[in-house]
């Protein structure tokens, strides 16, 4: 265990930057709670996620800003996200560059479709830096706040490892079934 321990804290912030670049949450959470049990150091933690996920954002921007003919052909299939993504940027002007950094489902959707329309990149800039500023601080220190508890419960998937699935299974239903209700076909 402490070898593992030894190798997260060796080589977790390159996966935590690499990790991030995606926009997953599941790495800063890790880094704040590792950053709760001393292995860790928060700041760095949240400053790394920071930067890559604002990058992050930036390549997929820029990707389908100036590779529009590539992008598309890898988007074929999610033409329905591309148009929620379009309604939801419309709807909810540029709040939803910051709040799409939580949402799971549409936080890589999000900057392609504002790529491959005209909006103006300073502007785009100005919320994605904020947006993931956010995001990591909001991660870092939720995680590591709430250290003891998430210690607690990883102990308690431990023992019965049959509970992992399980929350899995629920998260990855409600998912698809949100994503489904989103992009469906409206029956005239």
């Amino acid at each position: 265990m402490e070898d593992t321990f030894s190798n997260l804290a060796t080589y977790g912030y390159i996966g935590l930057f690499l990790y991030s670049l995606g926009g997953g949450f599941v790495a800063i959470v890790a880094a704040g709670v590792l950053s709760y049990m001393g292995k860790m150091d928060l700041g760095l933690s949240i400053f790394i996620a920071f930067m890559a996920n604002a990058l992050g954002s930036f390549m997929l921007f820029y990707m389908a800003r100036y590779q529009k003919s590539m992008m598309m052909d890898g988007l074929r299939k999610h033409r329905r996200k591309l148009a929620l993504a379009h309604l939801l940027l419309k709807k909810n002007d540029s709040w939803i560059i910051v709040v799409q950094k939580f949402i799971y489902g549409i936080k890589t959707i999000i900057p392609i479709t504002i790529g491959l329309t005209k909006y103006d990149f300073k502007k785009f800039a100005f919320f994605n830096i904020f947006g993931a500023a956010l995001w990591a601080l909001v991660f870092g220190f939720g995680s590591f706040y709430s250290g003891g508890f998430l210690v607690k419960m990883a102990e308690a998937v431990a023992e019965r490892p049959w509970i992992a699935p399980i929350i899995l299974v629920v998260f990855g239903v409600t998912l698809w079934t949100y994503m489904n209700y989103a992009t469906k076909k409206k029956q005239k």
